[in-house]
């Protein structure tokens, strides 16, 4: 806990850039009945029967101190998948880098044994030297500013039926832009002083 606080209080450096990441999954589902539209004093009205339309993945990272998000929706979730997530903010995202700063939780997805069931030992080797990995703690996942981003997307975007993966991408983008637009910097108050006070039931006793 103590090392990703740490993180948070370091300032801006567009070298050593630092980005939060978050993932969770959607199912896609259709409506069995086509919805009867608005009328004059009438709401529109859906029918409760669904149709399942598959499960797909959404990852997203935020730049906290740049007020950047993105949203990435895939059709899976694989070691593979996460592996391309991590290529793409390497090279397409922070190319100038010398290092980002990455934080997320201990997923088993998440670790640079990914990068090498996705590339050849070479590139593998090299997207994992651009990357200054921090992981939150297990059961604290709290920590990471991505999935407090996720949160959000999760109440102002997912929180209805979505029919298909195009349509899911397009609204997922659609949130993004407006977050960006409106959401601004990420500002985290909560410090290493602030956790050993309010949890120093965690903290080792030492007793003499």
């Amino acid at each position: 806990m103590e090392d990703v606080l740490e993180v948070y209080t370091r300032p801006y450096d567009s070298l050593r850039p630092q980005v939060c990441m978050d993932e969770t999954s959607k199912q896609l589902l259709r409506d069995a009945k086509e919805p009867l539209p608005m009328e004059p004093g009438r709401v529109e009205r859906r029918d409760y029967e669904y149709e399942r339309g598959g499960v797909v993945k959404l990852f997203l990272f935020c730049e906290p101190l740049q007020g950047r998000r993105w949203v990435d929706v895939t059709e899976r979730r694989a070691r593979t998948d996460w592996a391309h997530q991590i290529k793409e903010l390497v090279d397409e995202r922070y190319p100038q880098a010398e290092q980002i700063v990455l934080v997320m939780d201990n997923l088993n997805t998440h670790t640079p044994t990914s990068l090498y069931e996705a590339f050849d030992p070479k590139e593998a080797r090299r997207l994992a030297q651009k990357l200054e990995i921090h992981y939150t703690p297990k059961h604290g996942s709290w920590l990471n500013m991505a999935e407090l981003e996720l949160s959000v997307l999760s109440r102002q975007c997912l929180d209805r039926r979505m029919p298909d993966f195009q349509t899911l991408k397009a609204e997922a983008r659609a949130w993004q832009e407006r977050r960006d637009e409106k959401g601004g910097k990420i500002e985290w108050r909560f410090r290493t002083d602030d956790a050993r006070i309010k949890l120093k039931r965690l903290y080792p006793s030492l007793q003499e």
